[in-house]
């Protein structure tokens, strides 16, 4: 049986803008991306302004051509339209005829992706009152907040069951209880078997909701990794390869200890030790790293026989905020 093909693949995926008639100036956007989404998960693609985030998008969906490298979309090449009509598409800034209502903007847009009248008619109430816009269906959308208008762009997205969803900054403009119940909307769609893409300045958000994350830089893929490699621990991250590089991807460990330290000293042996805090002669607070999990009960089985109680135990957590900060720093020119 021939394996489903991923929901999203690039191949060494450049582009390059041109600007001016005569002295032709070229800005490369994308340059040599290569990544790969699979069905069913939540994938976030971060990055500062500049990063390329748009362009990949519209790359995929065919709204602009890539200068080279290979894309495709649930096994179709790059904007391919079988491809496109498996895709709810939801840009960032969303325009919308201002004399269109709730109801009569899902219309518009559904006749766009080929779904019949009757079929929108019939899921536009209930999608309607999904994203809580069913006690304004009937107002125009120019009365309409951002937050409102962003909401019916999930509407919009949703209306032709799509298999992939590509979503730009989705929680754009949401108040919380909003940008929650738009991750319980992305959460159902998963469990759906549905595939979300998204874009989003907002870390915290993509955290919470994200399996995995690709970080992009000024059009070069940095890092693509679970949400939970990033946010481990290690102290620095890995590179843009996605391998370790020695000693700054172990895990920082901090612990409270109890026992006398020539005990302690001795077993951890020559393992660094980033800080050494004694309280009183048998209670010690100390930072450590180790390369991982198995080094970390290793070391705890090493105190125990050595009579050290360990009293408090953590491991360094970062949030995605500061593992993508610390990512893209170490890439600046």
């Amino acid at each position: 049986m021939k394996p489903a093909q991923p929901a999203i693949e690039t191949r060494d995926l450049v582009k390059t803008y041109v600007e001016g008639l005569l002295q032709r100036k070229k800005q490369q956007a994308l340059k040599g991306v290569s990544l790969r989404v699979e069905r069913g998960e939540i994938f976030g693609l971060l990055g500062g302004n500049g990063a390329g985030k748009t362009t990949f998008i519209k790359t995929l969906l065919g709204i602009i051509r890539k200068t080279s490298g290979e894309a495709s979309m649930l096994g179709f090449s790059a904007g391919d339209l079988r491809g496109r009509r498996l895709v709810g598409y939801l840009p960032e800034n969303l325009r919308v005829p201002r004399h269109l209502t709730g109801y009569t903007a899902l219309e518009y847009y559904g006749n766009l992706s080929n779904v019949p009248t009757s079929i929108i008619r019939r899921r536009r109430g209930p999608l309607l009152e999904k994203v809580g816009l069913a006690d304004r269906a009937k107002d125009p959308v120019r009365t309409y907040s951002k937050g409102m208008l962003q909401r019916l762009g999930l509407a919009q997205a949703m209306l032709h069951d799509p298999e992939l969803f590509i979503l730009d900054e989705p929680t754009d403009g949401l108040d919380p209880l909003a940008r929650s119940q738009v991750r319980g909307y992305l959460t159902e769609l998963r469990q759906q078997g549905k595939t979300i893409f998204l874009n989003s300045h907002i870390l915290q958000e993509v955290e919470l909701i994200c399996d995995r994350v690709a970080i992009l830089d000024r059009g070069v893929l940095r890092r693509v990794a679970n949400v939970a490699e990033i946010t481990s621990g290690r102290t620095s991250p890995a590179g843009g390869n996605g391998q370790p590089h020695g000693e700054q991807d172990q895990l920082e460990l901090h612990l409270d200890l109890t026992g006398f330290e020539g005990a302690i000293r001795e077993t951890l042996g020559e393992l660094p030790i980033s800080k050494w805090q004694p309280f009183s002669p048998t209670d010690i607070r100390l930072v450590t790293r180790l390369a991982d999990q198995v080094a970390v009960d290793n070391l705890i089985d090493r105190l125990r026989t050595a009579g050290v109680s360990i009293v408090g135990l953590s491991r360094r957590r970062v949030s995605l905020e500061d593992a993508y900060l610390e990512i893209v720093a170490e890439t600046a020119d």
